[in-house]
């Protein structure tokens, strides 16, 4: 690894992919359970099932494929080929997934399964490889914190340009032809901003301590008998079901309690353009705080913000859009310090094993997502919430869309309050005991 600062044309070239990565999972998350519930007429009983099952499976072999690129590199070899597999199987996947074919109930199910799978797959191999190589491409603190701001920020974009150019490119059509001409578009672009990255950035040459180790459960495991790892994956599971649980009810709370569902897509711009603005000030502020107390800092604002968010009613989609402003800088800091900390971590370990770590990161991520549905919508369903219904300031879904996450943030300030997570701890901590396997 280098510790000098990485060049900006290096930096760029590094943070490129990042945006077909990101535009690839807004569609696939918010676009096709509608294009083939509503539009093909597949049974959304069928369609859940399919989404959880492909979403189960995808979830499970993180770690592994995590494991599968370290193993590569500890060899002599390079992350490059499991990035090439992955444009291939997320050109493929977006492809097939928004032109599914003409056919009954039993073909759409098969076609949406496996186009699911193979998304994911692709997913999933480029984004753990794709992190861990920006783990690997400088070992100094400060310097792994500009790296992940600067992959966050161009994911942001992606997220933007994903959400704008479905409907853009539908024009006065349906919705499913703006969703088949973005697959189409998707396909080019995605091979241009891979192959900046691809050409652009040379994988630094590495031979770790994990050469010889065979595939098993304890080889599998190794980040999780880490005390670091275990401290921050706690905080990160706290926060990231703080924040999961919004994200999953915005819609029903902008609907339902400001009666501004017209406004519901410039909110969401407001809050990924924020968090893309503001990524540069927590670069700054972590250099200043350390990046556990930027952290704290960017989850203290979050609180404030929700706070205010719980407080609001029907019309006030100014005050709402300042919620959105001040969440999206807060979130700016959710982007581009826990990722950042975990390369501190798993640099501070003796085999290095960063595609392994990132690979329990993208399994903890997408769990809490899962979570996060999983409690807060049956939660709102047993307090007697019913979608379309209008809601009263300071009721159960604006206590569910604000309060508990405030509840959760100031659990997570806690714990990170007492994880051995700053910079002197873990430049120390690679003692055997600790952390090796």
């Amino acid at each position: 690894m280098n510790a000098s600062r990485v060049p900006p044309a290096r930096l760029g070239a590094y943070a490129a992919m990042a945006v077909p990565l990101a535009m690839a999972a807004l569609p696939v998350y918010v676009h096709a359970p509608k294009l083939y519930g509503d539009d093909r007429g597949l049974a959304l009983t069928t369609v859940g099932l399919v989404l959880l099952l492909a979403r189960a499976l995808d979830a499970v072999q993180d770690p592994w494929l995590g494991w599968w690129g370290d193993r590569v590199v500890s060899r002599g070899g390079s992350r490059n080929g499991f990035l090439v597999a992955a444009v291939a199987l997320l050109g493929a996947g977006v492809l097939a997934i928004f032109h599914p074919p003409q056919g009954g109930p039993a073909l759409l199910t098969a076609w949406l399964t496996v186009s699911l799978l193979v998304t994911y797959l692709g997913f999933s191999l480029g984004t753990i490889n794709y992190f861990a190589l920006g783990a690997e491409l400088s070992d100094d603190y400060h310097e792994r914190t500009r790296i992940t701001a600067a992959r966050s920020a161009a994911g942001v974009a992606g997220v933007l340009a994903a959400a704008a150019l479905p409907d853009v490119l539908a024009g006065d059509g349906p919705a499913s032809t703006g969703l088949s001409r973005f697959a189409l578009l998707y396909v080019p672009l995605m091979l241009c901003f891979s192959a900046v990255t691809l050409f652009g950035v040379t994988p630094p040459a590495r031979k770790t301590s994990t050469a010889g180790v065979p595939f098993s459960w304890r080889a599998l495991s190794a980040p999780l008998r880490g005390v670091p790892f275990r401290w921050l994956l706690a905080v990160f599971v706290t926060s990231g079901i703080a924040s999961a649980i919004p994200a999953a009810l915005i819609l029903f709370y902008v609907e339902d309690v400001l009666a501004r569902s017209d406004l519901s897509g410039l909110f969401l711009a407001v809050y990924f353009l924020f968090g893309a603005l503001g990524m540069p000030l927590w670069v700054k502020a972590s250099r200043r705080l350390g990046k556990k107390g930027a952290w704290m800092l960017g989850m203290v604002m979050s609180v404030v913000a929700f706070v205010w968010a719980f407080l609001l009613g029907e019309g006030d989609a100014l005050e709402f859009g300042i919620v959105c402003a001040l969440s999206g800088l807060a979130y700016g800091a959710e982007l581009a310090i826990p990722p950042s900390l975990l390369a501190d971590v798993a640099g501070a370990r003796d085999d290095a094993a960063e595609g392994l770590h990132f690979g329990f990161w993208q399994l903890t991520e997408k769990l809490n997502l899962a979570l996060a549905a999983g409690f807060a919508l049956p939660v709102l369903g047993l307090a007697g919430y019913q979608p379309g219904t209008p809601q009263p300031p300071l009721g159960n879904l604006s206590a569910m869309y604000a309060l508990i996450p405030c509840l959760l943030k100031l659990g997570a300030i806690a714990v990170l309050w007492l994880a051995p997570l700053d910079r002197t701890v873990l430049s120390s901590s690679s003692r055997p005991g600790d952390i090796t396997p």
